[in-house]
């Protein structure tokens, strides 16, 4: 009796809270307005659950049923039979009900399996055509997006049923006497082997179909050398016909094992010997020949034999991928010498030097207004065009931080009723800075956010409804609208003038939330909230409404939930309204001969965890960046777009939700298209996946010469950690004009130097790729040799250790390390930045420019703005007179910065031996780079580092001498740079 209270308590509260979560699910897709997904997809899950465990349930009860049917009415008297009477009295009384108990509870499980399948049916059954075919079958690539999944899935529910049905109705034989182990005369009755025989028979026609996949299968898992995937050699000449010969092989046997069980010599012997035969041929023919085949006719010629199977993998990868198209050029990048026109050229004008990941605490400090406010770990890059000029800028929404409110604003009326929204898009233009390295700020103003000189005079982009009630930071769940439209509670923003405090409330007007004005929907999410304030607070009244899923990707991943969502949401001010604009992606697994990548892995890089969401551990091999999906900051309005008019998965989804769920493209408003722009995680596949299929001749593939890899951090390369892409608004080589786009630069395999530069944009709203390729004899350093060079150049070194050495508190970090191809060479731009105090949330500024063209060492500059460092490497340039591109050691090509003079002729000796092997440890250092020899390379640095010691000792023992302090002619001069001062006012771009 208690335990029978027990458990039907038990499924009380378990339906109560399924129906409850039901109920707000519908709420929540009411007030989106898409029901249809909610609806579709309940509706599925509960007609799989129904029909499969169903099916499951009833093949198995009548299994059982039908062994006990055919149980023999007399019985031999022996031991056995005397034991298991016990078992059928126990039995036979109540048969039917253990058997509806037993199949109940398998049919549950299977229901709960085939439930989770509900994408796999809904593509199924709303399949479409690719328009290609597979290479080897030549069957529409459709079949194995849509059908095969579900037809897999199908053969693996029946193999259960046939299994369990067959121990089942053995366990019935077993103790009803159809089957049994002592006795005089057979040992199984001619009714009992029937039905066993029978069941053993479908179950190898069963393992007949599984055949005829496998082959389909074998298009799908990874077989080509070197570790690709599809059909190789060996594959298509003996596994496949394997495969074919065992298939028809499974129905011969299941045909004879009937046979001799039954008609023919009715005993079980050569329906033994016929699956033994089976099981033989699965070996002999689908291990052992293919095994001969692989290590006697193709290992010896392996290149040559798989040659054509790795192009079959290089074509559907990129095709997969989205990486047919890619526009693939060579860039000479034989400049080493810094150009005359270097510091016109619109690029280098326009390189980013507000790196979105150290400028946040900036963003937060300087435009907070109030304690509990934050933008985040991560800021956005985004593009607007004003006063006709289009340019990046960093981005960020402040919105409330529910960690950062004190102990007295946590009670529950103040944390959801009170601080329901954040306040205003907040923008800097990504080359600006001002007000000691602050960003320069043009959007977003509160009144008190305004320090004299740091700011834009006038709101240079403009929002009309600031306020965000649906954000990233948005956890919790608030409740909005009053009974009384003149008694506002929420807090709103401050005030310019000091106002009145009740100046400073809001009261939501929006569409947005659910109505909780009827106490039953107050007690519904009372019970789901765990929360009486529900019913017992009069901040709940009948004008209220209940904000809850507020962050925008968790709130596009539950309307599509058939949707990959890029890990970095962003937002812009799209007619006047604030909206945070996502991309999804469309996927799958199993297209044919495509590299199969993990997601997570493969998008992983510095950035991840820090602002940016990691995607799910996801293995895919076809991607596409199908949907364009919106959240308003204000409603929470959510909007599908399409992006790919081309993908048959978007479109099959489409269909199955009723074919109105996504917004065509043609209708999507070029205002917010303006604000589009390629995705991260797309681009990071896309990256990686170029380190090796950018190389389409099969027999270079094979041997791997050509493969690039993604560099390290460049400011942590022991970390492991990639490099991520970054957004410039720029114009690259082999461009028309000025695009926003994503770039990355790749590096040889095993190598440091940069192998090539790889961008993505969008060119009238269609994704653009673009690879420039250096030539394999240009030896331009990477991102990671590069940032060394540059940091280890004896007078970059000197003024960045006065950058921390100023303040004993001061910590040097490294910004976005930009690669640009211009005028022939390539240039390099990373902000250094200064963070003084030993607090965590100090803000960075942006204190200095490291700048660097050509090789990477010959021409470095450490300067206060973006203008400045161009100039200067002009004149380094000059300066270099008539010296070969790789530059003199012993002229000014190494200085840290312009107008070094050469040390004077009377120097003490001891000051003049120190520089003079300084210069010479410059010159080892230089050698050492350019011969690639790492070690060499390990060993000059250390020598270098013991000659600037020895220098700086006999500079300071000459400071009392009246001789001027010497220079050594490849390095800068020991002075402190006009900015090492934290307040000193950088004006960068």
């Amino acid at each position: 009796m208690t335990v029978g209270v027990l458990v039907g308590v038990f499924l009380l509260f378990t339906l109560l809270g399924w129906g409850i979560d039901a109920y707000t699910d519908y709420l929540w897709f009411q007030e989106v307005d898409k029901v249809s997904v909610f609806s579709g997809k309940l509706l599925t899950r509960l007609l799989l659950f129904v029909i499969v465990g169903t099916a499951v349930a009833l093949i198995i009860a009548g299994n059982l049923y039908l062994a006990y049917r055919l149980r023999p009415l007399l019985r031999p008297h022996s031991a056995e039979q005397a034991t298991l009477e016990r078992y059928r009295m126990v039995l036979a009384p109540r048969l039917g009900t253990w058997i509806t108990v037993v199949c109940l509870v398998i049919g549950f499980f299977a229901g709960l399996s085939a439930q989770g399948r509900w994408q796999e049916w809904l593509l199924f059954q709303n399949s479409q055509k690719f328009g290609e075919v597979d290479p080897e079958f030549k069957v529409d690539i459709g079949f194995y997006i849509f059908d095969y999944p579900l037809w897999r899935y199908v053969l693996g529910v029946a193999f259960t049923a046939v299994v369990l049905s067959v121990l089942g109705a053995l366990a019935v034989h077993y103790i009803f006497g159809g089957v049994r182990l002592q006795g005089v005369g057979d040992r199984m009755t001619t009714a009992a082997r029937a039905h066993l025989t029978s069941l053993v028979a479908l179950f190898v026609l069963l393992k007949a179909v599984a055949y005829v996949l496998d082959r389909r299968a074998l298009l799908l898992e990874q077989h080509v050398s070197p570790g690709l995937y599809g059909a190789g050699y060996t594959d298509v000449n003996a596994l496949l016909p394997a495969k074919e010969i065992l298939a028809y092989i499974s129905v011969v046997v299941a045909i004879a094992i009937i046979v001799f069980s039954n008609a023919g010599m009715r005993n079980l012997v050569w329906p033994g010997v016929s699956l033994a035969l089976l099981a033989i041929s699965a070996v002999a023919i689908g291990g052992i020949y293919p095994l001969a085949v692989q290590n006697f006719s193709v290992k010896p010629s392996l290149a040559d034999k798989e040659a054509p199977y790795i192009q079959r993998s290089i074509e559907s990868t990129r095709a997969a991928f989205g990486l047919t198209n890619t526009e693939i050029a060579q860039y000479r990048a034989n400049n080493v010498t810094p150009p005359a026109t270097l510091a016109e050229d619109t690029s280098a004008q326009n390189a980013r030097l507000v790196d979105p990941q150290l400028v946040s605490q900036a963003f937060t400090q300087s435009q907070q207004s109030r304690g509990f406010y934050d933008f985040g770990q991560k800021l956005d890059v985004d593009r607007y065009t004003i006063n006709s000029r289009t340019a990046d800028y960093v981005v960020g929404a402040r919105e409330i931080n529910d960690d950062k409110l004190s102990p007295q604003q946590r009670n529950w009326i103040n944390r959801h009723t009170v601080y329901t929204h954040g306040y205003g898009l907040v923008a800097a233009p990504a080359n600006q800075v001002v007000c000691g390295g602050l960003p320069y700020f043009v959007s977003g103003f509160l009144g008190e956010d305004r320090p004299p000189g740091c700011s834009a005079a006038t709101e240079e982009i403009a929002v009309q409804q600031p306020r965000i009630y649906y954000g990233e930071q948005s956890t919790e769940y608030a409740i909005v609208g009053q009974e009384n439209e003149n008694s506002h509670v929420e807090f709103d923003r401050p005030q310019e003038d000091n106002a009145e405090a009740e100046e400073l409330l809001y009261t939501y007007t929006g569409q947005g939330g659910v109505p909780i004005g009827s106490f039953f929907r107050r007690l519904v999410f009372a019970i789901k909230n765990t929360e009486s304030n529900f019913v017992l607070s009069d901040r709940v009244n009948s004008k209220s409404k209940l904000m809850y899923i507020r962050d925008p990707r968790s709130r596009v991943e539950k309307v599509a939930p058939f949707l990959t969502m890029d890990g970095d949401p962003y937002p812009a001010a799209v007619d006047g309204r604030i909206v945070w604009i996502l991309d999804g992606y469309t996927t799958a697994k199993t297209y044919p001969y495509a590299q199969k990548i993990n997601l997570a892995n493969e998008t992983r890089d510095e950035l991840t965890g820090q602002g940016q969401f990691a995607l799910a551990r996801d293995d895919v091999n076809y991607m596409r960046n199908s949907v364009k999906a919106t959240v308003d900051a204000y409603d929470g309005t959510v909007k599908l777009y399409e992006f790919d008019t081309k993908d048959p998965v978007l479109k099959a989804w489409n269909q199955a939700f009723g074919g109105d769920l996504i917004t065509p493209k043609a209708e999507t408003p070029a205002a917010l298209e303006d604000h589009f722009r390629y995705p991260q995680d797309l681009f990071k596949v896309q990256r990686n996946l170029l380190t090796k299929f950018h190389v389409t001749d099969p027999r270079a593939f094979f041997t791997g010469q050509d493969f690039w890899q993604v560099p390290n951090a460049p400011d942590a390369p022991q970390s492991n950690v990639k490099q991520p892409p970054f957004y410039l608004n720029v114009q690259l080589p082999e461009q028309e004009q000025t695009r926003f786009q994503l770039t990355a630069g790749v590096t040889p395999l095993n190598r440091e130097n940069l192998a090539a530069l790889v961008s993505g944009s969008y060119v009238d709203n269609e994704p653009k790729l673009q690879v420039l390729t250096l030539p394999d004899q240009t030896a331009i350093p990477g991102p990671v040799q590069v940032h060394q060079r540059m940091t280890n150049n004896a007078g970059i070194r000197q003024q960045l250790s006065l950058l921390s050495t100023s303040n004993s508190q001061a910590q040097v970090l490294y910004g976005n390390l930009i690669s640009l191809p211009v005028k022939d060479g390539i240039l390099y731009v990373e902000p250094v930045y200064v963070k003084t105090g030993n607090q965590d949330n100090a803000a960075p500024l942006l204190q200095k420019i490291l700048m660097s063209y050509g090789d990477g060492g010959s021409y470095v500059v450490l300067a206060d703005n973006l203008r400045q460092g161009l100039q200067d490497l002009v004149n380094q340039g000059k300066n270099s007179g008539n010296q070969s591109q790789t530059g003199n050691q012993g002229q000014t090509g190494n200085q840290g910065n312009t107008g070094t003079q050469p040390p004077p002729p009377n120097l003490p000796t001891q000051l003049a031996q120190a520089a003079a092997e300084l210069d010479q440890a410059i010159t080892n250092v230089r050698t050492a780079q350019q011969s690639g020899d790492f070690a060499k390379y390990g060993e000059a640095l250390a020598a270098l580092d013991a000659a600037m010691t020895k220098y700086q000792n006999a500079q300071r023992a000459s400071n009392s001498a009246t001789t001027p302090t010497p220079a050594p002619s490849g390095s800068a001069p020991p002075s402190a740079p006009a900015a090492a001062n934290p307040s000193a006012t950088p004006s960068g771009g």
